[in-house]
């Protein structure tokens, strides 16, 4: 299984790139955000990767983060939902969006997606908000940063340092609209009141100013189970 490619971006067409591998060229897959996130032609660059493999065929799908790929893993879980439906998914929505439309059973987010109708973005609501809270929580950690290219850390994952790292300057605790959209979306996911309401609320203590998608993250944390 290739889980991770890094080398120098040989050429980008409508829907994959190339990556040059100390001279073998892979063609990778990607979204539409992937492939705006890129660097240009002869520099490097790292993705991570994952392989379909058919009695016919093999082809990688790329993405920035773990959290991306893990996603993609989910959707093409979903009867009805191949390859080239869940890129245009993650195209559409990025990681955090899908996350939402998941915890908040928002079909018609899901169902904007390129060839993506109405009953299969349904479809994906259901199946996936009993599966989907390990990726949730995985989102913002260190497991999801982005690949680094070369020895070095990549602009994706500096940016991602810097958002970590930089002080928060929004009210000490996080809104009500955001704890409402976070309760709602444990409760979408199965979670009871009781158990929501004080995960969100612990939370909001800890994460001052967070929107609902941190808020939602941090609370599915506190509610995996232990050990």
């Amino acid at each position: 299984m290739i889980g991770r490619i890094a080398g120098r971006l040989e050429y980008r067409a409508a829907d994959h790139v190339l990556i040059d591998v100390k001279g073998v060229g892979y063609i990778v897959y990607v979204s539409d955000r992937v492939m705006a996130s890129l660097p240009s032609v002869g520099e490097a660059v790292a993705l991570y990767t994952d392989l379909l493999v058919r009695e016919d065929l093999l082809q990688l799908f790329g993405f920035t983060t773990l959290v991306e790929k893990e996603w993609h893993r989910l959707l093409m879980s979903v009867q009805g939902i191949g390859a080239k439906a869940s890129m245009a998914i993650m195209g559409a929505l990025g990681a955090d969006g899908v996350s939402r439309a998941i915890a908040l059973g928002d079909w018609a987010a899901v169902a904007t997606a390129k060839g993506v109708g109405p009953k299969t973005a349904k479809k994906a609501i259901l199946e996936l908000k009993d599966k989907a809270h390990s990726v949730m929580a995985m989102a913002g950690t260190v497991a999801g940063a982005a690949p680094a290219a070369g020895g070095g850390a990549s602009p994706a994952a500096d940016a991602a340092d810097d958002a970590v790292l930089e002080p928060v300057s929004a009210p000490i605790e996080a809104s009500g609209a955001a704890q409402s959209d976070a309760l709602s979306a444990l409760g979408n996911l199965g979670y009871g009141p009781s158990d929501a309401a004080s995960a969100v609320a612990q939370a909001a203590g800890e994460n001052g100013g967070a929107d609902a998608p941190t808020l939602i993250r941090a609370a599915l944390k506190l509610l995996a189970p232990k050990g």
